[in-house]
């Protein structure tokens, strides 16, 4: 599982990717597939969100399962565009074997 505690600090002071506010609230969510009790999926799959957005994500009842999915995908998206974008990530070439 990939964990990067220095990906997940660069949420803070950023905007929601979902509806782009930036109330001090936001953080680095992760996605609801690929995890266990008790136990968050990779890093790789975070999303910049804020409370209310987190919320709805995890909790909430507004929206069914396969909305939930396209939140997820669509958010995480948008988060590594941002990332990329704005200099936190840089891709470098792997050797192969």
């Amino acid at each position: 599982m990939y964990r990067n505690k220095k990906l997940l600090e660069i949420a803070r002071g950023q905007s929601c990717v979902e509806c782009g506010v930036n109330d001090g609230t936001i953080v680095a969510a992760h996605s609801n597939t690929g995890k266990g009790m008790g136990i968050k999926a990779s890093d790789a799959t975070i999303m910049f969100l804020c409370h209310s957005c987190h919320f709805e994500y995890d909790q909430g009842k507004m929206m069914s399962k396969g909305e939930r999915l396209d939140f997820q995908f669509r958010n995480n998206a948008k988060t590594l565009r941002f990332l990329l974008e704005e200099g936190y990530l840089n891709v470098c070439s792997k050797s192969r074997r």
